[in-house]
């Protein structure tokens, strides 16, 4: 029952193990960061433009919660690649093969990698067919396209100082620009999209060469692993990148972010259920043409109290969702 330890060991299951646990310490910071940032109240942009207040420690526990799903994903496809052909030979039928080691392989390989594998219950299928791969590098895209997604979040958010979003500050990673002096890129988040590109383009690659095989064998399989070893490790220093040398020193601007939030007229949209849509509306567009804010001019209009204004408008409240809202209210009604 002993497990013979090994010297060199390169498998798709060696990679995915050193991934995963990469992908937890990122899930940690992000949830740290979700908590740091809280009480951090900026303005949410769909499609760009200004939508209603959100706490940036939701947008940072959004971030979290997309890769504590990436990470279970890897997990699931990880277990698929237990299961092992050894003893089918060469379509499947174990011809030359003998009892010993048809039942013997697959237990012995076991103990020397110290992998629960076990051996196909379908030697034919597993011979002939990849799908297992293609499964593994689909979820690793897929991790990689979600991290891209959050590293341009990251590069908007901190773009300027002065003329960008400036809701955040990345950690400086360069001595600046060759040209610009001072001008410091968010050179970090640009790794990790750069292997998100890569994997993609991998995963292309491994797709098109399962597809390739043909009838009782994938005469594919080189391609296959060489760009499935290279998704993985990539995606595993990419990750371990972006929590050394990102995602631990990001702080907030937390003036800027309730600045924005006031100055914008979309926090009009929390007047809809008192005064109607159309109204609300029409409030907003004035803002924006005058320059005037969505709170002075419902006083100025008479429409609302300031105090019916004031719980009406209250940012943190508009951000509170189920279970927060209620207690929120129960707490007042006390």
């Amino acid at each position: 029952n002993d497990v013979i330890p090994t010297a060199g060991k390169l498998t798709v299951l060696d990679l995915l193990a050193p991934l995963e646990k990469a992908l937890v310490r990122l899930e940690k910071e992000l949830a740290k960061k979700a908590e740091e940032f809280d009480d951090v109240i900026t303005m949410g942009r769909t499609q760009l433009q200004d939508a209603v207040p959100i706490r940036l420690g939701q947008v940072f526990h959004g971030y979290a919660s997309m890769v504590s799903r990436d990470r279970k994903r890897i997990e699931k496809a990880h277990r698929e690649m237990y299961t092992v052909n050894l003893g089918g030979t060469a379509v499947g039928t174990a011809i030359n093969v003998s009892d010993s080691y048809f039942y013997k392989i697959v237990p012995n390989l076991e103990k020397l990698t110290g992998y629960p594998l076990k051996q196909a219950e379908d030697l034919f299928d597993a011979t002939e067919n990849l799908d297992g791969f293609v499964a593994v590098s689909g979820v690793v895209k897929t991790c990689a396209v979600d991290l891209s997604k959050m590293c341009n979040d990251l590069r908007l958010m901190s773009s300027g100082p002065k003329t960008g979003f400036g809701e955040i500050n990345l950690p400086a990673k360069q001595n600046g620009s060759s040209i610009m002096p001072g001008k410091v890129n968010p050179v970090i988040p640009e790794v990790v999209s750069q292997v998100a590109f890569h994997i993609v383009g991998h995963d292309t690659t491994i797709t098109m060469a399962a597809e390739a095989g043909q009838l009782e064998l994938n005469a594919f399989e080189p391609v296959v692993f060489c760009n499935l070893f290279e998704s993985i490790t990539t995606l595993e220093k990419a990750v371990d990148t972006l929590i050394v040398n990102c995602i631990t020193g990001i702080t907030a601007n937390r003036k800027h972010c309730k600045d924005l939030m006031e100055s914008s007229a979309g926090i009009a949209t929390a007047l809809c259920p008192h005064i109607g849509y159309k109204a609300s509306a029409t409030i907003a567009k004035t803002a924006v043409k005058t320059g005037k804010s969505v709170r002075e001019l419902v006083l100025e209009q008479g429409i609302m109290t300031e105090k019916e204004l004031e719980e009406v408008l209250d940012p943190y409240l508009m951000t509170e969702v189920g279970e927060e809202r209620k207690e929120d209210e129960a707490r007042k009604a006390c």
